[in-house]
């Protein structure tokens, strides 16, 4: 009992912390478009390798990326895991150069076995990020005196779309699993711009999207594992995710008004019901295991984003594809020594955009990462830090560049919370 309520009395600690940490995770002027960044759906050991998931099986880990994976756990262990991001990311545009720290809530999540070939998930993930805050001026004429006529426009974004989610695991075979994840996706994104000009007698204007979305989202995984001799094997993974029509609501909203005493002249809106829809998504990974101690994977995976519509138009975006690979090295799973059983972890991606910007493509992601998982306490517990550079590099000349250095903690609490004790 003392151990659960020190496992419980740490959750609602790390909850707390994560809490007043997280802020908005980017200032990217990038999250201007479309639903903005979207979100890693990867834990901390993923994270460390490059976000393989869809082949990778521990039963000391949450995979929530394949729920076929959930089968891994055994029928005497908890799970609870939570984990968060610390990053600094530096501007590029022609000479001009700014930076920004930001921190965010990558994902809180717990699992269990629900009976022998069934296993149970439950948690939160970001889905997508806004945050942005960016202004230019132009000289657009003169007035009747000579004097340049500026206009200032300030555009800013805000909000996200996030997701819970519950998830089951069967095994339908030894070595055969399925799992279906249903999630519950909601939030707003606004985007803004306010134009204001330097003569009195001009009216100024606000243009404000703001998406609302309330809808459900379903992933489905499959595993399958075969082992080739005594201490190799590999696993196959596959996972599917329903594209559709959500539940959603955009509104266009335009204001003008005075400059000289801010009384609003004319307001429209539009109202557009069900104006967007998710893509479908596919992605295959494998991963080959040697002695519980390598482990070796490559991920792909695609997003039909071409195929979705935003405020009811179709064409807005390009489709996603992404490809990951890593590898986990564990000296000594078994030792009683601790740096042998120290998890050392590296994996490098490359991801296409799916937004457009002027017509033109977004920007490309690259991205490598090297990391550590530390075992704590004597029930298999784990601290999972690892570090990451990311690269964005846009497609046409003269587009916004982006460096982020980031920082993610998770940390795995692994209980025995099902164990039948024997009093004599």
């Amino acid at each position: 009992m003392i151990r659960y309520k020190r496992l419980i009395s740490t959750c609602f600690f790390l909850l707390w912390a994560m809490i007043v940490l997280a802020q908005s995770g980017t200032n990217s002027p990038y999250t201007r478009y479309g639903f903005g960044h979207l979100s890693d759906q990867s834990f901390g050991n993923s994270k460390a390798m490059g976000g393989i998931s869809y082949g990778l099986r521990n039963g000391f880990q949450i995979n929530a990326s394949n729920p076929a994976s959930y089968t891994a756990v055994d029928s005497l262990t908890f799970l609870f895991d939570a984990g968060l991001s610390l990053q600094n990311a530096n501007f590029k545009e022609g000479a001009v150069k700014t930076n920004a720290k930001n921190s965010t809530v990558d994902y809180i999540a717990m699992q269990f076995r629900l009976f022998k070939r069934g296993a149970f998930t439950a948690g939160f993930l970001p889905y997508s990020i806004v945050g942005y805050s960016i202004g230019q001026t132009n000289t657009i004429g003169s007035d009747a005196y000579g004097n340049p006529i500026k206009a200032s426009d300030t555009y800013v974004g805000d909000g996200g779309l996030q997701q819970v989610f519950a998830g089951f695991g069967y095994k339908v075979f030894d070595n055969l699993s399925l799992g279906l994840n249903f999630s519950y996706l909601y939030g707003d994104i606004t985007h803004s711009i306010a134009t204001t000009f330097n003569n009195s007698n001009a009216f100024s204007s606000t243009r404000t999207d703001k998406i609302s979305v309330s809808d459900y989202k379903l992933d489905f995984g499959v595993q399958y594992t075969q082992d080739l001799g005594e201490k190799h094997a590999v696993n196959l993974g596959a996972v599917y995710s329903l594209g559709h029509n959500m539940h959603s609501t955009g509104y266009k909203y335009v204001e003008t008004y005075s400059d000289q005493n801010s009384t609003i002249q004319s307001q429209t809106v539009d109202v557009i019901e069900n104006a967007f829809s998710l893509p479908h998504t596919f992605g295959v990974g494998a991963t080959y295991v040697y002695d519980k101690r390598l482990t070796v994977g490559l991920d792909y995976t695609m997003q039909k984003w071409a195929d979705t519509k935003f405020f009811n138009n179709e064409g807005s975006f390009n489709d996603r594809s992404k490809i990951s690979f890593g590898a986990e090295f564990v000296p000594n799973p078994t030792s009683r020594g601790y740096l042998s059983r120290i998890q050392y972890r590296a994996g490098a991606y490359y991801s296409d955009p799916y937004i457009k910007v002027n017509g033109n493509d977004g920007a490309r992601e690259y991205g490598a990462s090297f990391g550590f998982g530390f075992p704590i306490f004597r029930n298999k517990s784990i601290l999972n830090i690892s570090g990451q550079y990311i690269k964005v590099s846009p497609k046409v000349k003269g587009m916004l560049e982006e460096n982020y250095m980031r920082v993610n903690i998770g940390l795995t609490f692994n209980e025995r919370w099902f164990m039948k004790w024997k009093v004599e």
